[in-house]
């Protein structure tokens, strides 16, 4: 199975590179890709430990809050986008 990622602002320097290709075994769920994410690229750590304030993550162009969060489920050619927000005032 395979999710296409993509990294937009600066989470793509975390990443280092703007879209990647995760090949699955199984189906899985968006925390769960995070998690393997960080653990190949630690740089991304600090920002997806900070996913629901400080990024937006769209699955197929939707926002993940009115999927099921960070347990939506991935499937066989499914977009990830990480977007991060950016607060001040």
């Amino acid at each position: 199975m395979a999710v296409t990622v993509k990294f937009v602002g600066s989470l793509r320097a975390y990443a280092g590179k703007s879209t990647l290709t995760l090949e699955l075994k199984k189906t899985a769920s968006l925390r769960k890709i995070m998690e393997t994410m960080v653990r190949e690229k630690p740089k991304l750590k600090a920002s997806f430990n900070n996913a629901r304030a400080g990024m937006l993550i769209l699955v197929n162009g939707k926002e993940t809050s009115v999927l099921k969060g960070l347990d939506t489920g991935l499937n066989d050619g499914d977009e990830v986008v990480f977007v991060p927000v950016v607060h001040g005032g």
